[in-house]
């Protein structure tokens, strides 16, 4: 397993007996995501956001302009640029990574030029152009599984065997950017929960991630933060599932997971320091 993740102008520490988890801080600037649709849609909360994240300790912010919930309809190309370009600008020097959700290759070269250090592509850079976007940089890629497309991608998911089919699908992908000439250092594989997969699916590749990890030899991103397998487990409404969440993500890093994608920040960071405190040999 490679000890860091080329990231643009960062080297990320991934050896995990001298380092925590990372943490990647969600910023969507929409109107209609799941979770905070809305709340950050204006420059100035989603600029006063990401400074509450650096404050609680985030390692990467994620900036997202496309809802990606089930059922969300396709954003268009100018509408994304619109919503993403601003902050990007605005936080190019906070001093932390930089990450952009998006599966448009236009919006990749954008955000790359303008100092992007992370794309990350719930599509597996899949679409046309995707790959030649960003192979030519020094970003990170987050490669994410997803069956289908947001709009269908929850209606009767089904899998002969999950686990290893989201491992074939993130292997080919991984080929393919490789072959365009990136390197593994820059890469991130990301199971893609709650994309195209029912409850029993999600819990069956939590339990795997380090089987997933040992296949592909790569880090690993687990994304589950108040997600509908929250949901379904606990019972509870999407602003009431922060127990579950991070007990979600504590059970990833226990599976061996590298990167946490997570809304509540200072609370992650907390959970992760009592359990780097409890997990950590004396000796070391």
């Amino acid at each position: 397993m490679q000890q860091y993740l080329q990231c643009g102008r960062y080297r990320l520490p991934l050896d995990r007996q001298r380092f925590m988890p990372l943490v990647m801080g969600v910023l969507n600037v929409t109107p209609d995501s799941f979770s905070d649709g809305g709340r950050f849609h204006s420059l100035e909360s989603a600029l006063s956001h990401a400074e509450q994240m650096i404050a609680e300790g985030v390692d990467i912010i994620d900036v997202g302009g496309e809802s990606s919930r089930p059922g969300a309809p396709l954003l268009p190309l100018e509408e994304e640029l619109r919503r993403v370009m601003p902050i990007l600008h605005a936080l190019r020097d906070c001093g932390k990574p930089l990450s952009i959700d998006t599966c448009k290759p236009q919006v990749m070269r954008e955000a790359i030029a303008a100092g992007a250090d992370m794309i990350n592509d719930i599509s597996g850079f899949r679409a046309e152009g995707a790959v030649s976007a960003v192979k030519d940089s020094d970003c990170g890629l987050i490669i994410m599984h997803m069956q289908s497309d947001p709009q269908t991608m929850q209606v009767k998911p089904a899998y002969q065997d999950v686990v290893a089919e989201v491992t074939a699908f993130l292997g080919q992908r991984i080929e393919q950017l490789e072959a365009a000439g990136i390197g593994r250092s820059r890469l991130c594989i990301d199971p893609g929960f709650g994309f195209g997969k029912t409850l029993a699916h999600n819990l069956e590749l939590l339990k795997n991630i380090g089987r997933m990890q040992g296949a592909l030899n790569l880090p690993l991103l687990a994304g589950m933060s108040r997600k509908s397998m929250i949901g379904s487990i606990t019972g509870r409404q999407v602003e009431d599932r922060l127990a579950g969440s991070l007990s979600a993500a504590l059970a990833a890093v226990a599976q061996g997971a590298h990167i946490l994608r997570v809304h509540d920040v200072a609370e992650t960071v907390d959970a992760l320091k009592v359990w780097q405190a409890a997990t950590q040999n004396d000796d070391e």
